[in-house]
Formats: C-alpha cells, structure tokens, sequence
C-alpha cells in the first residue's frame, strides 16, 4: 500500500475509492487484533506505516491445552488373612482351631488375590494348610463388598486346594485310596467353578489319576484326564 501519497495535478479521491480504502484497513485491523504481523492503515487515505508485531493477550497464551490428570494404579491393600477366617462364622471350629503359626508367626496359609466374581476390588482366595505335610484343609473365596469381604464359597474336605485361573475358580482335591501315604495320592479330581452373579456353579471337572512307580517313585499324572460327570 506504499506509494499512496497524493502528488501535484493528481486528481482528488473519489468517495468510492476512500470507501475502499476504509473497508481494506477495517480488515486488516482484525487480522492485526488476532497477533498477525500486518501494515496498519493510515487514517483519511493519505498513505501506510509499518507497525510492529501486536501483543498477544494474556488469554491466548493461556490457551494450552492442560494434560489429561494421571489414572490411579495404586494397588490393594493387602488384607490380613488370619483374622478374616477367625472372624468367618463359616469358617469350622475344626480349622479354626488349627489355624495356628507353624513357626513364630507365620500361619499355614496360602493367599491369592484376583478377579473372579467381576466386583471392583479383587476377590481373595484362601488355602488353610497343615504345618507337617502342607496338607489342605480349608480353601475360601471372599469377595469385596464396601469396607467388609463376604465369604462366598468354602470348603472343608481335606486334601483341597483353589486356585484363580483365568477368572475360573479352579479346585483340586486329592484322591486316596486304602494304604496311599500322604505324599503319594492315587490321583485328584480338578473341579472348575465359574461366578453366576450370586454364587459359584461348577462348570466341568476332571479326574487324573496317578501311575505307581515300583520302588515308591514319585507319582506321576496320567496324560490325559479322565472327565468327571457332574452330579
């Protein structure tokens, strides 16, 4: 827009050129609102300056996006397993009794925590234990509910063991039969319970059953299970 100044002899501006000059320098002035490095218009036609960069308002330079806030990991606290069989109603006054430490203070039991009835806290299983042979004696499933854990399945039939696997509730039981030691079961049924949305239903179980070494070798598993039909 350099090179506007009037000269001697030029004709005078029209009122429709000054028309268009004005609406130009309207224009301009947005852009130069908005933190673009622009040529001022002058007033009245008569020529442009140069104008420095505009200053940015404070508003604009605020206008960063905020990071989204981190998502908590904070693990579960873990719970004091003892105490929650001693304080079960339906834990028996058999297991209870022999809920006692093995050595110092360490007690006989196995704890697991995971996802098995599709609450928000983890469930806990519990495997009580004999402090001898490590013998299995009481298997428990608790589920969160509030600030308290309910006992939602239990069993007490010696040898037994539960486990999480893959959001099942597995179970094994060993099998005896007449002479078998304890260290040399004749094989064990392998039950899998799965969460109903109130309680746990068996789903499939199968049997393995052990070869006898000659020489009393340890047992090993058969290769292929045998299926169990439910009762």
């Amino acid at each position: 827009m350099r090179g506007l100044t009037g000269e001697a002899g030029a004709e005078p501006e029209s009122d429709e050129a000054r028309g268009t000059l004005q609406a130009a320098c309207t224009a301009v002035s947005v852009l130069a609102a908005l933190g673009l490095l622009v040529s001022a218009c002058g007033t009245g036609g008569t020529g442009a300056r140069d104008e420095g960069p505009a200053h940015t308002g404070s508003s604009a330079a605020g206008a960063v996006a905020s990071a989204a806030p981190a998502v908590s990991d904070t693990p579960q606290p873990a719970v004091d397993p003892v105490r929650l069989l001693k304080d079960d109603p339906k834990v028996s006054a058999t297991v209870k009794h022999g809920l006692k430490p093995c050595a110092g203070d360490e007690y006989p039991v196995d704890v697991s925590y995971g996802k098995l009835t599709g609450g928000s806290a983890d469930d806990i299983v519990v495997n009580v234990l004999t402090c001898g042979d490590a013998v299995g004696i009481g298997a428990y499933v608790y589920r969160g509910r509030g600030d308290r854990y309910e006992n939602v399945f239990a069993t007490e039939e010696p040898p037994v063991y539960a486990e999480i696997d893959r959001g099942d509730l597995v179970v094994t039981k060993q099998v005896y039969e007449k002479g078998d030691p304890v260290s040399n079961p004749s094989g064990e049924d392998v039950i899998t319970y799965r969460w109903s949305g109130r309680a746990f239903t068996k789903a499939f179980s199968t049997r393995n059953e052990y070869s006898k070494a000659v020489g009393g070798a340890t047992a090993t598993q058969a290769p292929a299970p045998v299926p169990v039909p439910d009762s």
